[in-house]
C-alpha cells in the first residue's frame, strides 16, 4: 500500500531556527486539512524536541509522523560535529515517534552552487576529499541503522556534492545497501539534469522512501543558464505544482506498483514563505487532488 504525506519544507521550513517559519502547529493542521496522513519532522528543532507535545499534536490531526531529514554539510569536515548533532537528535525524535525514514542531504556547498543543474561544470572532490567525505555518509548511516533501527536512505540534492546521478551511483556502489538506501527525489533528479524515471527503473529495488517534486522546465532552463541560486530559483517557481512540469508521475506510480513498492511517499514543495504568492495550504490541496487524480 502506497501512502502520500508531506513535508514542512512545503511551508518554506528549511531551518529550524528561520523567523519566517510558521508555526509548527499551523503546518500539522494544514497538512492535514489538505488531506495528507503523514508528516515529515522537518529540520530537528522546528517542532518541539518534546515527544509528548508533538505526539499529541499529531495525534489531534491524525498524522502519523514518517521520517526527518538531516540537512547538513557533510562535505566540510569542520562542520562534522554539526553534522553529528542533527543526526542523533533526528533520529532520537524518529524512534520516539515510532518513524522509519532517516534521509540523508549533503547540503548546499557555495563550491557547488553556482553549478546546480550542470554536472559537466560542475567542480569535483579529488579522491582522498571524496572518501572522506563518503565515510561521514555512512557513519551516520551506520548510527541511523544499527543504533536506531531506522531505514537511511540518501537524498540527491541541488548544489550539494551529491548532486548528479554519477555521483549518487558511485556513492550507493561504496556504500552497503544494508545500511544506506536511497531517498528518491523525482525533482531534484530532474533540476540536475538526468530522467528521474530511468534512474528508477534501474534502481528501484534500493529506493526505500521517495519524495514527489515536480520541475518547471522553463525556470530549470532560465536558473540553470543563468547560475542562480537555489534558494532563489525556489522563490522563481522551480518547484511548481505536481502534474504541471517535467515529471511523467503516471509512469512513476507504475514503476512504484509494478515493483510492489509499500510505504510512504512524501510531497515536497520547496518554497519562498515570505512571497505574496505563496499559499502552502493551497499548493498541498491541489498536489493531494492531482495524485488522486492519478491513482494515489
Amino acid at each position: 500500500m502506497i501512502k502520500i504525506g508531506n513535508a514542512p519544507c512545503s511551508w518554506g521550513v528549511e531551518f529550524a531556527n528561520d523567523p519566517r517559519n510558521p508555526n509548527w502547529k499551523t503546518v500539522l493542521r494544514e497538512n492535514a486539512e489538505a488531506g495528507y496522513k503523514g508528516i515529515e519532522l522537518g529540520p530537528v528543532g522546528f517542532m518541539p524536541e518534546d515527544p509528548p507535545q508533538v505526539a499529541d499534536a499529531l495525534a489531534e490531526h491524525d498524522l502519523t509522523l514518517i521520517g526527518g531529514v538531516v540537512f547538513r554539510a557533510f562535505h566540510d569536515a569542520n562542520q562534522w560535529d554539526d553534522v553529528l548533532d542533527g543526526a542523533v537528535r533526528t533520529c532520537k525524535a524518529l524512534v520516539a515517534h515510532g518513524a522509519q525514514h532517516l534521509v540523508l542531504i549533503d547540503s548546499i556547498s557555495p563550491r557547488r552552487a553556482p553549478t546546480a543543474g550542470r554536472a559537466d561544470a560542475a567542480e569535483q572532490m579529488d579522491l582522498a576529499e571524496w572518501t572522506a567525505f563518503r565515510d561521514r555518509i555512512a557513519h551516520v548511516a551506520r548510527i541511523g541503522a544499527e543504533d536506531y533501527g531506522l531505514t537511511v536512505g540518501m537524498h540527491a540534492h541541488a548544489a550539494g556534492f551529491i548532486d548528479f546521478e554519477p555521483e549518487l551511483e558511485r556513492l550507493l556502489d561504496e556504500v552497503d545497501e544494508n545500511i544506506l538506501k536511497i531517498c528518491f527525489d523525482t525533482g531534484h533528479h530532474s533540476y540536475a539534469g538526468f530522467d528521474p524515471v530511468a534512474f528508477m527503473e534501474r534502481h528501484i529495488d534500493r529506493i526505500s522512501y521517495m519524495h514527489f517534486k515536480d520541475i518547471n522546465p522553463v525556470v530549470k532552463a532560465d536558473v540553470i543558464a543563468k547560475g542562480t541560486g537555489f534558494y532563489d530559483a525556489c522563490g522563481q517557481g522551480i518547484f511548481c505544482n505536481l502534474g504541471d512540469g517535467d515529471v511523467d508521475f503516471p509512469r512513476v506510480r507504475q514503476i512504484l506498483l509494478d515493483n510492489g513498492f509499500e510505504g510512504w511517499c512524501t510531497v515536497e514543495q520547496d518554497c519562498d514563505p515570505t512571497l505574496p504568492d505563496t499559499n502552502s495550504l493551497r499548493d498541498a490541496t491541489v498536489n493531494r487532488d492531482y495524485l488522486a487524480s492519478i491513482g494515489f
